[in-house]
């Protein structure tokens, strides 16, 4: 299993991270090993090129399963200390073979990694791109922070499917007209919105100045603990003109939704409750955190039924 660490987030959370998870090898660059503790093993792209390159080119022999661990990425600690998920092979191959079914994706496709590499919605990004053969091009951080440039990156890379959260694609709609008046056209077949609430209203630019034909937007919600998506909702002018929250939709197919109040039962139609996520996105847990893992990942409520 790999765990992603972010050299741009700050080095305490690095050094918890690499503690909780109990990391003994990293790779990285020579120039960002200063804070790394000396019983961790460093394989530094740069220091040891040599070695990489005198490295088998062969296919490993391995004996993953569906069932071991792809990788362990941890919550922001916006509500206590980050939280290290377990997210398993086989959640992710069902994350894109339940939702291919009206994506369709394929090898002539071009994505963006655009995200962190330690923020889940990377996992959409990067393995959504190989999986299926497509070209991957990542997104060079100042790029990323210049509306203007990556605009201009879409165009040139001619990219296909861009994943945003909303608040950047809000900076990004906001230059479209500038382009589209030098008759440079994009060639997205779909935005996809996630990581944050999505305020329908704000796309109202964007529907204005784009044919509903050059694009299909689509709102996804769902969290670390899910395998990225949980849900999904097409987005139409419509809801532009008349939604006053944001909406996330249906489940995924092999997920099941649940919104219940104190006592987990279904509450009525309009009465506020919790929402439920069941399925085979779940994760296998908080890593080394039993009693929490056994709090969040609950039987099964209806399970009888």
């Amino acid at each position: 299993a790999y765990v992603p660490l972010d050299p741009a987030y700050p080095e305490k959370r690095l050094q918890y991270i690499l503690e909780d998870a109990g990391i003994q090898i990293l790779v990285t660059e020579s120039h960002l090993t200063k804070w790394v503790s000396s019983d961790v093993e460093r394989i530094c792209l740069d220091k040891n090129s040599q070695e990489i390159r005198n490295e088998p080119i062969t296919t490993p022999v391995h004996g993953v399963t569906p069932e071991n661990l792809a990788y362990v990425i941890y919550t922001s600690g916006s509500t206590g200390n980050p939280k290290g998920v377990m997210i398993e092979n086989y959640n992710v191959y069902r994350l894109f073979a339940s939702t291919n079914k009206f994506y369709k994706f394929s090898s002539s496709d071009v994505w963006t990694l655009f995200h962190s590499y330690a923020f889940d919605f990377s996992v959409w990004e990067i393995w959504g791109a190989l999986l299926y053969g497509g070209r991957l091009i990542i997104v060079p951080y100042w790029i990323s922070r210049s509306p203007e440039a990556f605009y201009k990156l879409l165009i040139d890379e001619k990219v296909t499917i861009l994943n945003q959260t909303p608040s950047a694609f809000r900076q990004l709609a906001n230059t479209n007209k500038e382009w589209a008046n030098q008759g440079l056209e994009l060639n997205l077949r779909y935005v996809i919105f996630g990581g944050e609430a999505l305020d329908v209203f704000s796309l109202s630019t964007w529907f204005n100045d784009y044919t509903l034909s050059i694009a299909k937007l689509v709102n996804m919600y769902g969290i670390t603990e899910t395998t990225v998506h949980a849900t999904y909702h097409w987005i139409i002018g419509n809801d532009v003109a008349y939604s006053k929250s944001s909406v996330i939709g249906k489940p995924i197919v092999d997920l099941e939704i649940y919104i219940l109040d104190i006592n987990r039962h279904i509450v009525p139609v309009g009465v506020t409750g919790e929402l439920y996520v069941g399925g085979s996105g779940l994760a296998r847990g908080y890593l080394n955190r039993p009693k929490l893992t056994a709090e969040r990942f609950i039987p099964h409520p209806f399970s009888d039924e």
